[in-house]
């Protein structure tokens, strides 16, 4: 019989607060369960796995970061709807540093497909439609966003900018606003 209060959504969400305390490479059941002073056998009638645990914590992590994206673009358009996006991004990251890793946990196509992912490339693709940018180019711009937001979120965490003036905030407008202006001329095709 399963314990009493055990659920898989309270397990995720136990793992997710667990992965932004300790670093989600160190959630496994066996960590889990020792946070609520169970066997960790007690857990597997709700999580098969530590693959299954990290799935369901990467799923909720992509939830939650659409769902705050949603709300920080509601209403907007243009450079402001991008600064917004881009700023939901990176505060979710320093929030939440173990979520924001499981958010890059490569799942299979068909839990990819029913995930969030799927809501962060459409807000993607609607703030660019600001940008006039059309296929190929809208694909190519997705994949630059979400390369320079994840390359500098991941620096920011490391301490990569902590050395440095001038402070790594400002160097985040700079970066914004640089992308307002690509997006806004974007080059043609060669």
């Amino acid at each position: 019989m399963p314990r009493a209060g055990l659920t898989p959504e309270r397990l995720t969400r136990a793992g997710a607060e667990l992965a932004d305390e300790v670093g989600f490479d160190q959630v496994t059941v066996s960590a889990l369960a020792r946070r609520f002073d169970v066997k960790a056998a007690s857990l597997y009638s709700h999580v098969r796995n530590s693959r299954d645990l990290k799935t369901r914590i990467a799923l909720l992590a992509l939830a939650e970061m659409a769902d705050r994206a949603a709300d920080a673009v509601a209403g907007r358009a243009g450079k402001d709807a991008l600064a917004a996006f881009a700023d939901a991004y990176r505060e979710y990251a320093r929030e939440h540093p173990g979520r924001y890793a499981a958010a890059r946990f490569r799942l299979d196509p068909r839990t990819a497909a029913a995930g969030a992912g799927v809501r962060h490339s459409q807000m993607t693709r609607a703030i660019l439609r600001g940008y006039d940018l059309t296929e190929p180019d809208q694909t190519h711009a997705v994949r630059l966003l979400g390369s320079v937001f994840h390359g500098y979120v991941s620096l920011e965490a490391s301490g990569g900018f902590s050395h440095s003036s001038p402070d790594s905030g400002e160097s985040w407008r700079r970066i914004v606003d640089s992308l307002d202006a690509l997006l806004r001329n974007w080059p043609a095709e060669p």
